[in-house]
């Protein structure tokens, strides 16, 4: 009943837009496009190159011994590796690392229940194993478990109080937008619909459009925020502080460094917080969203404040994320060869480059 409300909510929405020119999500979830691939388009998958720098590093990881997956291990390695492991089996249709990725599945369903878990470690984790399960294809009998458990644990509830669903909408960091990448995989494997609207719509928000969404909770909104009376997760275009340059600013990452000061710190976090943005955007957009563009581009300038006020290029794991936005936007924001992966999602200078895309 909520799910049809919240549904009935965005059409009006949508109405209203059209008569009063609001920016609002008029975009609409395209289920037939997820099922060519929640990630990147199966056939376009099959046109990549079995050489080169990419390819060599993806096949390492694939071939990288791993430890039993854990979902409370928010610095785990595993689940990336598994979907290294996805990725070459869809390419090359060797069963052995089918294998691997159902053995893994297998074990990786109720981990998130071992002491210590909190919402971040499931988020960085959880997308990797579904984004896996759905490039080899999950026998008939785990597939139906899988599904069973995937429709539980968004709701999942911590000691905390926290589930995956309320980090999402709550947070406005790091924590949210990597459990927003794993809220939407998941419901992209279930073809959820009314989940992947309101995931889209929190998202909206998150990126600006307080219009779309505004029910997250911030903290020193007068550090780094545009607007401290209407704190958003990506500041505004043009945004402005003391004559420097703010827009494209992460103000929940930043904070984490101190007050405003120019020249700005090199806030790691900053990346940390794109990781989970940019696997959303790329799991909205496979549905048929426009993300991308959505709040000016928000996306494309975080990066450019990254680098043109910040001084401070990608490094080590968090290298693969230009290759993402070159691709996308047709910039030219200096890579690394090879790229290395992140805490959710990796190998993009294979799966998405700037020469072929993957939609």
């Amino acid at each position: 009943m909520t799910r049809r409300l919240n549904a009935a909510l965005v059409q009006i929405g949508v109405f209203i837009c059209l008569c009063t020119g609001h920016a609002f999500a008029t975009d609409a979830p395209d289920m037939d496009a997820l099922k060519k691939g929640l990630w990147i388009d199966r056939e376009r998958l099959m046109q990549l190159p079995m050489e080169g720098p990419a390819w060599d590093e993806l096949l390492k990881d694939a071939q990288t011994p791993i430890k039993k997956p854990d979902l409370t291990n928010q610095e785990e390695k595993t689940n990336v590796r598994v979907f290294a492991r996805a990725l070459v089996y869809a390419r090359t249709g060797e069963d052995s690392y089918r294998d691997e990725v159902i053995a893994a599945i297998k074990d990786v369903m109720g981990t998130e229940t071992r002491p210590g878990g909190r919402t971040l470690a499931l988020g960085r984790n959880l997308m990797a194993y579904v984004l896996a399960a759905d490039l080899v294809g999950l026998p008939p009998n785990l597939d139906e478990r899988f599904r069973k458990w995937l429709r539980a644990i968004p709701t999942y509830r911590y000691p905390s109080g926290k589930t995956l669903v309320s980090t999402h909408e709550i947070r406005p960091n790091n924590w949210g937008t990597a459990a927003g990448a794993s809220r939407i995989a998941v419901a992209g494997y279930l073809g959820d619909s009314d989940e992947i609207e309101r995931a889209a719509q929190v998202f909206k928000g998150y990126l600006g459009d307080r219009g779309a969404y505004a029910g997250f909770k911030y903290k020193k909104v007068d550090w780094w925020q545009a607007n401290p009376d209407k704190p958003v997760g990506i500041n505004p275009a043009g945004a402005t502080r003391e004559g420097h340059s703010i827009d494209g600013v992460l103000p929940e990452e930043m904070r984490r460094g101190g007050p405003f000061t120019s020249p700005p710190p090199k806030e790691n976090y900053v990346y940390t917080g794109l990781e989970g943005a940019l696997a959303q955007a790329v799991l909205l957009e496979r549905a048929g969203y426009t993300p991308f563009e959505w709040q000016n581009r928000a996306l494309l300038r975080a990066f450019e404040w990254l680098y043109n006020e910040a001084n401070f290029p990608a490094v080590g794991n968090d290298t693969w994320q230009p290759y993402l936005i070159n691709s996308i936007y047709g910039t030219d924001f200096p890579v690394t060869v090879p790229s290395r992966y992140g805490k959710n999602i990796g190998y993009t200078d294979w799966t998405h480059n700037k020469e072929g895309r993957s939609r």
